[in-house]
């Protein structure tokens, strides 16, 4: 909130007067007692219930700044900027739609106030209407240009929606316009983030805590791509510094708990369940992550029951916040064995896009598909993409220039030759885009295992790495982890369990399709008991020549996106195999759905 240097004419003017003098030269407290000493003797004076407000909001004391600036309301209830500060207030006690409501109340007075504008788009944002607020973050750009603000919350809305290379163009005019805004800088970072530029994204996390060294939102977002580098021990030293920043943020904990272990006692541990204590102040996100992050501490400490407790509070209100709808899943699944049969791969063989260049690594989350991947791009001739979504990409862009229909969901195994080589084409060039001279290119997304029978049509020399894990030991990660990507169907024990069951169902029908020679299923386990042996055959069926750096992955310097960047980092280790078993008393729900009898020890 802004203020000029003096306001309308009030009594007491000489103190009113001077508490602004003292509010603008950023002496909050003598400015407070000047206000409040007005207020003791004019309780409806506005200009000192207003300003006090202000200074309220300014001091993080949301509630007291609602306080005063409704009592300022009352005294002249179309007052734009007071409108427009409650709005402000309303948000920052996240109460979207009342501070969007105080917002219009203030645009109905005065429809092109700018900083009612950029409020009421903040607030579609927070009520998750993001294409709503962008059209209202474009009205008020149309008008203002420069509005430096607007600009930094478009490319927040642009990231929100999944546009990062338009995000960082708004971001980029924004410092065009004021280079030195540390928040600008900082998303900035962000989007360079998601767009894979992660030496960039350093640099411009530096950049912001250089701008401000107190930033503690930066420091942790520069943890995060150090922890893509594989630099773990700075990773650690920014989390905890930015802990030291702002004690009360959930974030820097929870990214914490990826980068190391903690042991019992641990005080970071304790400072979690200090903030556990009254979750009413966390927004639903920190709650969430709040409890994974004590399921983890704990885990590492040894105490299981505790860890677990902590689990299932966080995975509850994961789910609880998810929209799933298991029977449309599902269903998916069974399409997929009815649409792409014996007799359609047999007819479609051969005739899609004939290069050897892709390699998919596919199979459920957790389950190892990460570590084949490490394995895999140590090898000079391969570049590992890691989790792209180029193919489900280039299916798209294929729909759109043939209209659509037949590349309906129903329909994806009644596609033309011309349509499966336009289609492998497609995919092709997005790759290589990436690595022009890699002569294999690895894909890892593991939800690709439902697109099995459409990649080997479309590129049908496509190699097809399936990654196979313990089913209890996958399933646990599963719920032990809180990805970045919403997977709905982790959030429950007995709903995951059926998932995994669908799954492995599908799986089985592949592998009665496709050539022998399409897919190479592995085990994580005999990866982790035999790495050479392992390695070599998963270099030959890529069809290179063996190199010794694929046995010393941990060592190789390639961001990493996965919920696995800090695992791979580390030479092979056992200590993940029949991980599931010390959680096996509280599993009962997904023992069940695999068909796994309990044991007495249970």
């Amino acid at each position: 909130m802004k203020y000029p240097s003096q306001g309308p004419k009030a009594i007491p003017a000489v103190t009113i007067a001077r508490a602004i003098h003292l509010h603008v030269e950023g002496k909050l407290a003598e400015a407070e007692v000047a206000y409040l000493s007005t207020i003791a003797k004019q309780p409806g004076n506005f200009e000192a219930l207003y300003r006090v407000g202000g200074l309220k909001y300014q001091q993080g004391d949301y509630p007291a700044a609602f306080e005063y600036m409704s009592k300022a309301l009352t005294t002249k209830p179309i007052h734009v900027g007071a409108l427009t500060d409650l709005g402000t207030i309303l948000a920052a006690l996240r109460k979207p739609e009342e501070a969007m409501a105080s917002f219009d109340k203030a645009l109905a007075i005065e429809p092109g106030h700018a900083a009612a504008l950029n409020g009421r788009s903040n607030a579609l944002l927070n009520l998750g209407r993001a294409d709503d607020a962008l059209a209202s973050f474009d009205r008020l750009l149309a008008a203002k240009p420069d509005h430096v603000e607007a600009l930094n919350n478009r490319g927040v809305v642009l990231m929100a929606l999944g546009r990062p290379a338009e995000a960082l163009i708004s971001y980029d005019a924004a410092l065009a316009l004021e280079p030195r805004l540390p928040e600008v800088v900082n998303n900035r970072g962000n989007a360079l983030r998601r767009l894979g530029r992660i030496e960039d994204a350093l640099e411009s996390f530096d950049r912001a805590i250089a701008l401000r060294p107190t930033y503690a939102e930066a420091h942790d977002n520069r943890g995060v791509v150090l922890t893509m580098l594989g630099r773990l021990d700075e990773a650690s030293a920014a989390f905890e510094q930015a802990i030291r920043l702002a004690p009360t943020r959930v974030r820097p904990f929870y990214n914490l708990t990826l980068t190391r272990r903690f042991e019992p006692g641990d005080p970071h541990i304790q400072a979690m369940e200090n903030l556990a204590q009254d979750v009413s102040r966390l927004a639903v996100a920190d709650q969430i992550e709040l409890q994974f992050a004590l399921s983890k501490a704990f885990a590492d400490a040894g105490d299981h029951r505790r860890s677990f407790q902590h689990l299932l509070a966080g995975n509850g209100l994961k789910r609880a916040h998810t929209a799933y709808d298991e029977a449309a899943t599902l269903e998916v699944f069974a399409r997929a064995q009815t649409g792409f049969t014996n007799e359609v791969m047999r007819r479609q063989r051969g005739l899609g896009e004939p290069s050897a260049v892709p390699v998919f690594i596919i199979g459920m989350p957790r389950s190892g598909t990460t570590l084949v991947e490490q394995i895999l791009a140590s090898h000079p001739a391969v570049f590992g993409a890691g989790e792209i979504a180029a193919f489900g990409d280039a299916v798209e862009a294929c729909a759109a220039a043939a209209g659509g229909a037949v590349y309906e969901e129903d329909q994806l195994w009644r596609l033309s030759a011309g349509q499966l080589r336009d289609l492998g084409a497609n995919y092709l060039k997005r790759i290589q885009a990436l690595a022009p001279a890699a002569e294999r290119i690895t894909n890892k997304t593991p939800g690709n295992f439902l697109l099995a029978g459409l990649i080997h049509l479309s590129l049908p020399n496509a190699l097809i790495i399936h990654v196979r894990r313990d089913p209890l030991d996958t399933c646990m990660s599963c719920f032990s982890k809180l990805f970045t990507e919403n997977l709905a169907y982790a959030y429950d024990l007995s709903e995951l369990g059926r998932y995994f069951r669908a799954y492995e169902a599908l799986m089985a029908h592949w592998r009665s399709v496709l050539p022998e020679e399409a897919m190479l299923e592995v085990r994580y386990e005999e990866i982790v008991a035999d790495l050479d042996g392992q390695a070599r055959s998963l270099v030959a069926y890529c069809d290179l020549e063996w190199d010794p750096r694929c046995l010393d992955f941990h060592l190789t310097k390639r961001p990493v996106h996965t919920a696995s960047a800090a695992q791979v980092r580390q030479p092979i280790y056992r200590s993940s195999v029949g991980r599931w078993r010390v959680n096996e008393p509280f599993l009962q729900p997904l023992l069940a759905e695999l068909g796994v009898p309990r044991s007495d020890a249970a």
